[in-house]
């Protein structure tokens, strides 16, 4: 197992998940959005890194993706549960999270022939930014009411997003069982 600069950084971004939800849980706003926007500039950070220094390892293509769904997902249930993004848009984000675990699952538990390659699509990649942005904005003003039209648009976009990535790894997956099968 090869510990480096951006395995460190994912690591990293674990860790600061915890002091994320504290602060958002108590309104500390201004703290949540420092620390959200480092650990968001850690994930381009550990992704460049491990292309252009070709410090690419087993380790980081798990722990990547892991720690944006962790760092992701309790942003969208903290901010829903104060009713500063809309409790739907978290629902949509985390069922396309489920979806991708339960499929993975389900190709490592059969045992599957086809080695599944953990690689975001283009789409996934639009997705993460979309919900990124999404809760750097709520972040940035928590008031529901603040830049409204702003907000509407960047949850209908990051919810038609996540749906799409979510339709496009079904696809993908039901693709690879079926050419299993022949």
């Amino acid at each position: 197992m090869t510990i480096n600069v951006p395995n460190i950084l994912s690591l990293t971004r674990i860790l600061l998940t915890p002091l994320f939800v504290i602060c958002v849980m108590r309104g500390l706003f201004p703290l949540a959005l420092v620390i959200f926007t480092i650990a968001g500039i850690s994930d381009a950070l550990d992704g460049f890194i491990a292309r252009y220094f070709n410090q690419r390892t087993v380790l980081g293509t798990y722990l990547d993706p892991i720690a944006d769904k962790i760092l992701l997902m309790s942003a969208f249930i903290s901010l829903a549960i104060l009713q500063i993004i809309p409790p739907w848009l978290t629902v949509v984000v985390i069922s396309r999270d489920i979806f991708i675990v339960i499929g993975y699952a389900i190709f490592e538990i059969t045992d599957m022939r086809h080695r599944i390659e953990v690689k975001p699509s283009i789409v996934s990649k639009f997705t993460t930014v979309a919900q990124l942005t999404s809760v750097f904005f709520a972040l940035l003003n928590p008031d529901v009411y603040a830049e409204l039209r702003l907000k509407i648009f960047l949850y209908w976009l990051t919810a038609g997003l996540t749906i799409m990535s979510g339709l496009h790894y079904i696809y993908k997956g039901m693709k690879i069982l079926q050419d299993s099968d022949d």
